[in-house]
């Protein structure tokens, strides 16, 4: 079975990460069939909005670590950054249902969304930190200017999960509701925007990303450029074997090109 799953109904197009044994963990295969999606439907007069959602427990568990470590992303254009490049250039609003883990991706990719539902259950994480890496996706940007810079810093710098209500505070959330009406309320809201004039609606979306677009794009240039650098690191080596390990990880004695013995 396929790892994303589709379906249109009327104007709105569903898309349903579908790894659910692996808590939706993002390959790069699914990193390339989401741009490719999302391109495809900006393309399409027929489809007005886009309803996203996880199959199982989770909505997504942030990058597949085997897949990640065998195609470690680099300068240019990665499958990750075809994606970061389609959700920046899709004008039509995303509606996103977030239940059980958003790790990583599962929360920066998030950022990009219009309106997000979050059930009651939901956890989320930007544990970049504990893996030597830095953020994703713009997070660097988008996080500090929702939240401010020392909320950001407290969820960025220390990589701590935090709840769904939390989530709300910093505006990574629309709207916390009960786990039973997640995915009707975020299809009712599908179903209400499909139902608006689609030339002004997709006019409204860019002109409230109109102002902010150039810091976004410039902030993802930088993330890519030093992400690509971080992963090929000594530090994330031993965080990543760390990780498979299942040990806590040893800094102490690395000493990175250019730091002071």
């Amino acid at each position: 079975m396929s790892d994303i799953i589709t379906e249109r109904s009327e104007a709105i197009l569903r898309i349903q990460l579908n790894r659910p044994a692996a808590k939706n963990a993002m390959t790069s295969a699914m990193y390339i069939t989401l741009a490719e999606l999302l391109d495809s439907a900006a393309k399409d007069d027929e489809i007005r909005v886009v309803l996203w959602h996880g199959a199982g427990d989770s909505f997504c568990a942030g990058n597949d670590i085997q897949d990640f470590l065998k195609n470690p992303p680099g300068p240019g254009e990665s499958p990750q950054a075809r994606l970061i490049k389609a959700l920046i250039n899709f004008d039509k609003p995303i509606v996103a249902a977030v239940h059980g883990a958003a790790i990583g991706g599962g929360t920066t990719m998030l950022t990009h969304c219009d309106f997000v539902y979050a059930g009651e259950n939901a956890k989320f994480q930007m544990p970049f930190i504990n893996l030597a890496l830095v953020p994703e996706f713009g997070s660097s940007y988008t996080i500090p200017a929702r939240a401010g810079y020392l909320r950001a810093a407290e969820l960025i710098l220390t990589g701590q999960s935090f709840d769904a209500r939390r989530a709300a505070e910093v505006g990574v959330v629309t709207r916390v509701v009960p786990n039973q009406e997640l995915l009707v309320t975020a299809t009712d809201t599908a179903q209400r925007l499909a139902q608006k004039p689609p030339a002004a609606l997709r006019a409204c979306k860019r002109l409230m990303k109109r102002s902010t677009r150039e810091q976004l794009e410039q902030a993802v240039k930088l993330e890519l450029e030093e992400f690509s650098e971080r992963v090929r690191s000594a530090e994330a080596r031993e965080a990543f074997t760390a990780f498979l390990e299942k040990r806590p990880p040893n800094f102490s004695r690395i000493k990175e090109p250019g730091t002071v013995a």
